[in-house]
């Protein structure tokens, strides 16, 4: 799947970046384009693998933001974005739309530009354009706070009826303890990274083999159906020893057998292990209304049998029969990895947590404004107010 990629928001651009630098790392080819835009010069300016000329600051001109940002607040970020939707035709211009087959709206949505402008970008891409709009939304962890929490719930909802299919990530399930806030983010953002270019990146034509069971754009648009909320499954083997272990016997051979069990066993355990780890975002699997799964990594190590065996096991595990799965071999790799997408997911436990605190956090901040008015008030009048003002 070739995509046109866009990180709006502080986040979305730092996950954007993450995503370029990972498809370079691993030689593959699926960004066409990348954009990012902000509210924020300073998020910008942090940006290492996004060229300049693909950063676009909206807001300059209004009074309340002029380059620094929308201080968490979703009105004012959708606002600024409707307002300065020039700008962001000016970068939408520069998309060689011809050339892709999807574009991906990516956002944090405990913020504000992207909690309330990445809803509107992406209803606007889908005015404009054929091509299906997906978006990549990363839920805050509850240590951000009632309002972080509070603008999440509600872009969550704009965000996935507004996209034609919504891809969660959940930050609460992967900040370590240890993790320092920026190296936390850092961390979780290559977990992301991995995830969605491995899996959105099977099947393209770039300098490695041509795939025996390759996957094309049509399968991944026909599993992120419509309207739909997804996760995805990920898990990889320890690195394969280059001599004397798996794939020198395999060179050697082909018959040997990986660290004392045979390929298709390694690899429909490496599958089941994916889908039973952490999810971008926990859900009930057997709520998955369609499933697509890649198995990447040195070609010799991939096994037809495994996959089949795998893919069978999800099939059964989801109680769905909408389940597609493919091989990308990477002659580079010295990893097996298995990337499952569990698309429209109904039952997700952390949104119906996050909906609850939510609705807490909205009633606190409320009692809290009023509180502060009343207390302000009090601080401005006289005991008997008798004093009149100037």
């Amino acid at each position: 799947m070739k995509l046109a990629v866009i990180g709006f928001g502080n986040a979305g651009g730092k996950i954007t970046d993450k995503l370029l630098w990972y498809e370079q790392k691993t030689n593959r080819d699926l960004i066409k384009t990348a954009l990012s835009v902000n509210t924020a010069r300073v998020d910008l300016a942090r940006l290492e693998h996004l060229p300049e000329e693909h950063q676009f600051l909206i807001g300059q001109t209004d009074s309340r933001v002029k380059g620094h940002g929308v201080g968490a607040d979703p009105e004012l970020g959708a606002e600024i974005t409707e307002m300065d939707r020039h700008e962001i035709d000016r970068a939408l211009d520069t998309v060689p739309v011809y050339d892709i087959d999807a574009f991906l709206v990516v956002a944090g949505l405990g913020g504000g530009t992207g909690s309330g402008g990445a809803p509107r970008l992406a209803e606007q891409i889908r005015e404009q354009y054929d091509e299906p709009v997906y978006g990549l939304a990363v839920l805050p962890s509850r240590d951000e706070g009632g309002r972080a929490v509070l603008n999440a719930a509600r872009s969550f909802r704009t965000f996935a009826d507004s996209t034609t299919n919504l891809i969660l990530f959940d930050n609460d399930v992967w900040r370590g303890s240890g993790d320092t806030v920026e190296g936390g983010y850092d961390r979780t953002n290559e977990e992301i990274a991995k995830r969605v270019v491995t899996l959105l990146s099977a099947g393209e034509i770039d300098d490695s083999p041509v795939s025996e069971n390759a996957m094309d754009s049509s399968d991944i648009r026909r599993t992120l159906s419509e309207n739909g909320v997804s996760t995805i499954a990920y898990a990889e083997s320890d690195r394969i020893p280059e001599q004397g272990g798996f794939l020198s016997s395999l060179r050697s051979n082909g018959t040997h057998d990986w660290n004392g069990a045979d390929s298709a066993t390694k690899v429909n355990g490496l599958i089941r292990q994916a889908v039973q780890s952490r999810l971008t975002c926990p859900a009930d699997i057997d709520s998955a209304e369609r499933s697509l799964l890649i198995v990447s990594g040195p070609g010799e190590a991939i096994s037809r049998k495994g996959i089949e065996s795998g893919r069978r096991w999800i099939e059964q595990t989801t109680e769905s029969v909408e389940v597609l799965s493919g091989d990308d071999p990477r002659p580079d790799a010295d990893t097996l990895s298995a990337v499952v997408l569990l698309s429209n997911v109904t039952d997700i436990p952390s949104i119906d947590q996050l909906q609850e605190q939510a609705v807490e956090a909205k009633e606190n901040i409320e009692k809290q404004e009023e509180v502060r008015k009343e207390e302000t008030e009090e601080l401005l009048t006289d005991d008997d107010d008798v004093l009149d003002p100037i």
